[in-house]
C-alpha cells in the first residue's frame, strides 16, 4: 500500500473515504513528561499555583483530540464517540505517563485523535508546572494499539 495522502501529481490531499464501511475504531496513545523533584512532588500534592494539574491536563487532552482536524490538515473532521484521558505517576524516575484512548463509529481510524491528545495534555502540564521547572522534557509519545478498520487490531510492543 502506498501513501495515500497524494495525487497523482505528488500534490498533498485528503484521502477519500466515501466508499469505506463504517466500523467502531479504537486507539490509545502514550507519552511522558519528566520533571524535577520540586515540580513532581507539587504536582502530586495538588499544591500548583495554578490548580489541579492533572485534572486539567485531562480536559485539555480531550479537548485537543477533538480538535485534531484543526491543526493537522490533512485528518478528517471525526465525530468521537468517547476519549478518556489518565495518568501513571512513577515517582522514582520523575515522571509522569499519559494515556489517551478515543473511539469513533465512522470510515477512519482515531490515531491522530489518541497522539494528539496525548500531547495536548502533555504540553498543558508543562505550562501549568513551567514556573517549577523549565527543565521539563516531553517524549516518547507513540500509538500503543488501534482497532477496527481494513487494517484490524495493531499493537505496538514499544
Amino acid at each position: 500500500m502506498g501513501l495515500t495522502h497524494f495525487d497523482g501529481q505528488g500534490k498533498a490531499r485528503m484521502v477519500d473515504v466515501t466508499e469505506k464501511e463504517d466500523s467502531v475504531r479504537e486507539a490509545t496513545a502514550t507519552g511522558k513528561i519528566r520533571m524535577g523533584r520540586q515540580a513532581f512532588q507539587a504536582v502530586e500534592a495538588g499544591a500548583v499555583g495554578k490548580g489541579d494539574v492533572l485534572g486539567v491536563a485531562a480536559t485539555a487532552g480531550v479537548m485537543g483530540a477533538k480538535k485534531t482536524s484543526d491543526l493537522i490538515p490533512m485528518c478528517h473532521i471525526l465525530p468521537l464517540t468517547g476519549c478518556r484521558v489518565w495518568f501513571e505517576p512513577d515517582a522514582e524516575k520523575l515522571e509522569i505517563r499519559c494515556y489517551c484512548t478515543v473511539k469513533v463509529s465512522g470510515k477512519t481510524g482515531v490515531e491522530m485523535e489518541a497522539l494528539t491528545g496525548v500531547g495536548i495534555a502533555l504540553l498543558t502540564i508543562y505550562d501549568m508546572c513551567k514556573s517549577l521547572d523549565k527543565s521539563m522534557e516531553i517524549g516518547n509519545i507513540y500509538l500503543c494499539q488501534k482497532t477496527g478498520g481494513k487494517s484490524g487490531e495493531i499493537r505496538n510492543s514499544l
